[in-house]
This record gives structure tokens, sequence and C-alpha cells, in this order.
């Protein structure tokens, strides 16, 4: 690595960080609305957003800077071992073609917005619906502090902040004034400032990853001598080689899976799902957001390319950046390091209000104020989005980045759980409300103990998230199995309360309102009182 402060680097990523702040700000006038004291104005912007936009704001959503940084360093860790994040993204497109039109449907026609607030109304459950709001509140915090994980990757290599001996106030001081600045325009301007700030940050990655993928190669004597490299190093390690060996496969295909279905459970791909202005925005979204794939898989690649440049860092989260520092002009370097940086920016604001808008809704007016107006549950889901950006903050400043990056795992296995509740509600009222309780409930107790038991070299608990499957024999991802356990207990219970006559909950939806479109007769987007509907 090199010494000092990296200034022409800086100076670039400084401009494209004043001028994204400055876009985030401005975005509370675009497309203004005429009453912003609403989450469906500040939470979702207006549920008003077209098809780019819409792509833009859940490819800045999906495709963070943890990616950005976490995948390749993974590849450079582990070999092709890390590419299990390209075949989930392929396999999660169909998947979610088949049901999140049916999501913005039935939202858009009862003014839901969260996923806690389709379960609440479908199943009449509120504490089914405290329990998909609580988990998604914890699945989110950690992924929220490895946007800012990755911020301070690339901060650590221009060599802004100083060394490990410097004050602590000194050192994380640039990452406190890029979280103070996100926490601003994030309150001012709602899901309006990432919508409007991902159209660069998503122009950045892709002119840095295609100028990486020819250049980087050029200089290095081309891809046979990339893949020598790299084949060369995991065999010395041990390691079989570029292809993992046969007893990973099974961990690889099962977070593969397990990847594909938790992706769209998440608070926050549902908060960009929602704000889109019709079903048919959707549907033309998941045909095209594969392209971001095409992406993923030659940013893959850059871990290989590390290792060919001799890139030596103790924190893989660095290899990117370093390799970024190493091989290109310190303009250009900016440039990528800028592209990271606003790629934390986006999905940082994007899962705050995410999981404001949860709390809000799902535990503030649920549980504590039934009779908040509007206004009030804005100002509250303000605040808290606020709150939940501390908190990933004290986080990442007070915890090893190892650490961090297990608990995001973790939040995988959690928010997997949700699946069954949400979209098996969406094609069927067949499952009780307790049953789909009692599921969840073994699912996380489950994936929660087996994800203690779990070390690594550098943490006794909570070291990963892949332990042999009970009954297979074979190491697969914790999160797949405690899925399949919460399916089969809400399948048993629903048989035995079901013949027991168990009370169900009121549904207040319909059959045509999964189908219903913006502009559709008789839809509307205000919810309507618990008890209206038929139950079916």
């Amino acid at each position: 690595m090199k010494d000092g402060v990296n200034g022409v680097a800086l100076g670039v990523f400084i401009f494209f960080f004043l001028a994204v702040t400055v876009m985030g700000f401005l975005a509370a006038r675009w497309r203004r609305a005429a009453d912003e004291q609403s989450l469906d104005e500040w939470g979702l912007g207006g549920r008003s957003f077209g098809t780019w936009v819409t792509w833009f704001l859940l490819g800045g959503d999906l495709y963070t800077a943890y990616t950005f940084v976490a995948v390749p360093a993974a590849i450079y860790a582990a070999g092709a071992a890390g590419f299990f994040a390209v075949p989930y993204t392929i396999l999660v497109y169909p998947l979610i073609f088949t049901f999140l039109p049916r999501l913005w449907s039935v939202s858009h026609k009862h003014g839901y917005v969260t996923t806690s607030d389709f379960v609440r109304g479908r199943f009449g459950s509120k504490g089914l619906s405290l329990a998909v709001a609580v988990t998604g509140i914890l699945a989110t915090m950690p992924y929220i502090a490895l946007q800012l994980v990755g911020i301070q990757a690339v901060l650590d290599v221009m060599g802004v902040g100083g060394g490990e001996n410097t004050n602590w106030f000194v050192k994380d001081l640039p990452l406190l004034i890029a979280f103070g600045v996100l926490a601003a325009y994030t309150y001012s301007s709602g899901l309006r400032a990432p919508a409007l700030i991902a159209f660069v940050k998503d122009t950045l990655i892709y002119i840095v990853i295609a100028v990486a993928i020819i250049y980087i190669p050029i200089k290095l004597g081309g891809f046979d001598e990339i893949f020598k490299a790299a084949s060369d190093k995991y065999t010395a390690a041990g390691a079989g080689g570029l292809v993992p060996a046969e007893a990973g496969q099974w961990t690889y295909a099962t977070l593969a899976l397990g990847s594909a279905l938790a992706l769209f459970m998440y608070p926050h791909s549902i908060t960009a799902t929602l704000s889109s202005r019709s079903r048919e925005v959707i549907r033309r979204n998941t045909t095209i957001l594969p392209l971001y794939s095409l992406m993923l898989g030659l940013l893959a690649l850059l871990g290989f390319m590390a290792i060919a440049a001799g890139v030596k860092v103790t924190n893989g989260q660095l290899a990117i950046p370093q390799l970024f520092e190493n091989m290109f002009p310190a303009w250009f370097a900016g440039v990528a390091f800028a592209a990271i940086g606003i790629g934390a920016l986006v999905p940082a604001a994007i899962m705050s209000i995410a999981a404001a808008n949860l709390f809000t809704r799902n535990i503030y007016k649920d549980f504590i104020r039934p009779d908040a107006t509007p206004q009030q549950e804005t100002r509250v889901s303000k605040l808290v989005s606020l709150l939940v950006k501390v908190g990933a903050l004290v986080f990442v400043l007070t915890m090893d980045k190892t650490v961090a990056i297990n608990f995001q795992l973790l939040g995988g296995i959690w928010i997997l759980q949700t699946f069954p509740a949400l979209v098996g509600g969406l094609f069927t009222r067949w499952f009780h409300r307790w049953a789909l309780l009692g599921g969840w409930a073994v699912g996380m107790l489950y994936g929660t103990i087996a994800a203690y038991g779990v070390a690594s070299p550098t943490q006794k608990h909570f070291g990963g998230s892949s332990k042999e499957i009970p009954g297979i024999g074979e190491i697969g991802y914790i999160g797949l199995t405690a899925f399949v356990l919460n399916v089969v207990v809400s399948v048993v219970l629903t048989f035995a309360l079901r013949a027991f006559n168990a009370p169900d909950g009121v549904d207040e939806t319909s059959p045509q309102d999964y189908t219903a479109d913006a502009g559709d007769p008789g839809v509307e987007t205000e919810l309507p009182p618990a008890t209206a509907g038929s139950t079916h």
C-alpha cells in the first residue's frame, strides 16, 4: 500500500461526492407533490417512478459498494467459490417475475408501504406483521453498516484519516462527514435522493468496470496470465486450483439458491419496487435487470486480477480499491473510488428509509399510536431513518469489519424466514397465520443457533453461514436449511390448526387486487379499514 494521501484521487473523489450531495438536496424539488407529508411521498417517491428510474434505483439498491468490494474480494481469497453471487442474481429474476407484480398491485390498491402492511392485511395478524417488521429491521442494520465499510475501505486506500495510531476522531472524521451528509439529504428528500443519485452511481460503475476489464488485463499480459497466476496461488495455498473442491459444491449451490430466495425479501428491495408507477414497470424491470448480472460477472474477475497484479493486503476488503490505485492513473483511480463511495450512499439511503417505514407503519402505528396522522408518520419515519444510520455507524466504528460482514450473513438467514408469509400469502390464503408465525420462529431459532456455532479464524461464534445439513451430511447454507424447517412447520401446524378450527384472521384483500394496475377502475391508494374485504 502506498504511503501518504493520494491527492489527485482524493480530489476527484471529493468532486463527485460534492456533486451527488447537491443532487441529493435538489432531489426534494424533483417531481415535488402538493402534499409531501406522507410516507407515499417521502418513503416511496410518490409511487411515481417509471421504467428507467426504477431500473437505476433497483440497480443502485441491489448492487452496492459492498458488492463492488466484497464479491471480487471473495474471489481474491477463495477462488471461483466467490462466483456464487453471479448465479444467484440469475436465478432471482425469473423468481421475482412471478410475485413482484402481484405485490405491487395489491400494495397499490390498499396503500401498503411495507411487506408487513401486506402480511397484516392478508392474514389479519398484527403479530405476524410485527415478526416480519422486526426481522426486516434486524436484517437491514448490518447491511447498512457494510455500506459504510465500503466507504471506509476507499478512504483507507486513499490514505485519508492517517494510520492506525492516529486519534480515533481524526481517523474516522471523513466517514463521519460522509455519514452526516447522507443523513441530511435522506431526511430532506426521502427516496427521491437515492433515485436521482443512482443515475450517477450506476454510470460510474459501468464506466469503471468497462475500463478495468480491458485496461488491466492489457497491463498484466492478458487473461491467460491472470488465470495462471490465480491458479498458482490457490494451488500453493492447498485450495486445489480455481475450481472449488467437490466438498464445497453443496455449499456453493445452497448459498446461491438461498441468496436468490432472500434478495427480494429485504425491505429496501421492496421499497424500490413499490415506488414504481405501474405493474408493467415491474414486469419490464425483471427482464432488464439481468444486465447487472453481466456487470457482476465482470466485476468478479477483478479478484483474479488483484492476485495477478501482486496486491497484498491484510484485509481482503481493501484488495480491489488497492488494485485500482496500483493499476490506474491517479485521476481515474479517483473515479473508481467515487463509484464505490457513491455506490454506498445510494443503498444506505434506501435501506434506512425502508427500515424506518417498517418501524413507523408496523410498530409505531400498529402498537404505539394507531391514530397517527400521515404527517406524524412521516416525521417519525424521518427521525427513525436517522437513528438507523447512527446505529450502523456505531456498529462500524466499534466492531471489527469481519464481525460486520458475518452479521450481514446472519441477516440473510433471518430475512429468508419471511418468505413463506410474504410470497406464500401472495398466492394462497391456505396457510394459517399462527402456523406461519410458528414456522418463522422455528426458522429464526434454528438459523441463529446454527450460525452461533460456526467458528472462523477471527471469531468463535457467527463465523460463517454454512454448516452440515441435518440428515444429509453435506455442508450447506444455514439459511436454506432453516427455510425448509420453516415451511415444514408452517404446513404441519396449518393442518393441525385447521383441524381444530382455530380462528382465522380477516383478509382485507380480494382476488382481483393481485392483478390490478394503476388507472384501473376502483383502484385506490388508501388503506381501507381492517375489517373491509373478504375472506377466501
